[in-house]
């Protein structure tokens, strides 16, 4: 195409076993997110947070999230080009940010398609029909080198299933599950710092959503029946999504199980839950983005439930979360994120292409990535797996068992350098090896949609280890940030129990990975011991 050229990292390709469903509506109205290049060099940025958490806590220096946006922001002038483009093309701004580093683009199907021509169809999959793309994004010669990202022409869903609830007796306990502070207590969270008590105060946690909602009236009768103060909860609209409780087989049992797990045991700290569209990288991002760049409620903790295998994003989707978690890590911000609820599969048994995955975002080197565990007879914490095959008749699929393994993306980062990381059992290559921590998957209480019973998955350790994070800020008077080198290389000194038993093998159908003394791809480090974390900080 005269005047165009292919942006870099754009080549993507189909959901498996999907099937052609027709062309798009050239008429209907959507947007796109455009991201451009920063002022700044991310290598600088990245060498920076790495610098900084070598030094003691009370030493590390944080950028403010306006120095963030001075240094590592989009100049106005790249800005003003893709604005212009945009009014050439029939485009509508209705979002600029230099700090984010974006254009949010509105206009019909058909003049986005001119502006940036992809090959976009409609498909049918066993998750929904979705528009998906082939091949690469063209951008104008004139924004070559300028336009990082374009996000938005794929729209496949990054899901996460949590377990549906069977119960409908009133409160915790028998099997409804328990409150997320008995596993709080299992885990030896402190309670007490220098005569404080801890509860999270003065710490702000946000959770990315992608879909559902949540009922006050429910989280209030939640949280009188576990015995925990009722948290400060604010809903904040990315991409025009919001909170749209329906019942309690939606995402709402995400969102809720979120709120109730780290409420529950950091109850005094505020809760800000981004939602946004479950349509491919372009809302995930932007939430995240929006998170990070919140100079009003400036969250310290970012909790993450949702994500999809590796390698469902293309190169430039990567690329850009891994400088939004670079600038999270540099602003003192701590991301947890689910290492996945399939195994080695990383999708339920309808979705699944016959291959071997890592969770992403969870295998982001800048993201401390949290595993399942599960209680055995003798009280001992082993990997999370409850034994079952796939089958799609089965709740959820079946083969529930904690993520973990080899990325193909990332290479092995310097912390994890002496943590014997094993080649992946995929390709036999190394990489960055996930998860980092683990927690109990099983048993926790929740209320959703007034339905209770117990529920789980690395879905729950996500909000339980952010909870822990923001009651070791709270007992610091400090944002902890990027806490992966301080955990690698603190092990000696007892801040993690090593969990050496189990598999996340899913029975008969995939291949996984075995528990053993030191990291493994199932538990990582093992579970966390809060209270030495805290005394050794």
């Amino acid at each position: 195409m005269p005047g165009y050229v292919s942006l870099p990292g754009s080549k993507r390709s189909l959901l498996p076993k999907s099937s052609p469903a027709g062309p798009v509506d050239r008429g209907q109205l959507d947007d796109l997110t455009i991201r451009v290049r920063s002022v700044g060099q991310a290598e600088d940025l990245e060498k920076r947070v790495y610098e900084e958490s070598q030094k003691p806590l009370a030493e590390r220096k944080y950028l403010s999230r306006e120095e963030l946006a001075s240094t590592h922001g989009a100049s106005a002038a790249d800005l003003d080009l893709v604005e212009q483009f945009a009014h050439e093309h029939n485009l509508t701004v209705v979002h600029r940010s230099e700090a984010e580093r974006s254009v949010v683009v509105k206009g019909t199907v058909g003049d986005l398609l001119n502006a940036f021509p992809a090959d976009v169809r409609m498909y049918h999959h066993a998750t929904g029909t979705y528009r998906g793309r082939t091949g690469e994004i063209k951008i104008p010669k004139e924004l070559e080198g300028i336009v990082t990202g374009v996000f938005g022409w794929d729209t496949r869903v990054r899901h996460r299933s949590p377990h549906a609830l069977k119960h409908a007796a009133s409160g915790p306990g028998g099997d409804n599950g328990v409150s997320a502070t008995f596993f709080a207590q299992r885990y030896n969270f402190p309670t007490a710092y220098n005569g404080v008590k801890l509860d999270g105060s003065g710490q702000t946690i946000a959770i990315i959503e992608l879909g559902g909602g949540y009922r006050t009236s429910d989280l209030r009768k939640f949280f009188k029946e576990t015995g925990s103060p009722m948290p400060t909860i604010t809903a904040v609209s990315v991409d025009h999504a919001g909170n749209h409780p329906s019942t309690a087989d939606s995402a709402d049992g995400e969102v809720m199980l979120d709120i109730e797990v780290a409420g529950a045991v950091a109850p005094k700290a505020k809760y800000v839950i981004y939602f946004a569209p479950n349509d491919g990288d372009q809302g995930f991002s932007d939430a995240i983005s929006a998170a990070i760049h919140d100079t009003h409620r400036k969250p310290s903790v970012i909790s993450i439930s949702w994500g999809g295998p590796e390698t469902a994003s293309d190169q430039q989707g990567i690329n850009l979360f891994h400088n939004l978690f670079v600038q999270a890590a540099a602003a003192g911000i701590t991301v947890c994120a689910a290492a996945g609820d399939h195994g080695t599969a990383d999708l339920d048994a309808m979705d699944w292409d016959g291959k071997i995955h890592v969770d992403h975002p969870a295998v982001d080197p800048m993201v401390l990535a949290c595993g399942g565990t599960q209680i055995d007879g003798n009280n001992q914490d082993v990997v999370w797996n409850d034994g079952t095959p796939f089958d799609s008749n089965t709740d959820g699929g079946g083969g529930w068992a904690t993520g973990g393994g080899v990325s193909e993306v990332f290479p092995v980062p310097s912390y994890q350098g002496n943590a014997s990381i094993p080649v992946s059992i995929d390709n036999g290559k190394p990489g960055r090896g996930i998860p980092d921590i683990a927690m109990s998957a099983t048993n926790y209480f929740t209320r959703v949609d007034s339905l209770e019973g117990a529920s789980g998955g690395t879905s729950a350790v996500a909000p339980l280890m952010s909870a822990l994070v923001a009651l070791l800020n709270q007992a610091k008077g400090k944002s902890t940030g990027f806490l992966h080198p301080f955990l690698y290389g603190n092990v000696a000194k007892g801040i993690v129990h090593d969990v050496t038993k189990g598999t996340n093998a899913i029975t008969g159908t995939v291949a996984g990975y075995k528990a053993g003394p030191g990291w493994d791809a199932c538990s990582g480090l093992g579970t966390p011991d809060g209270t030495a974390i805290l005394d050794n900080l």
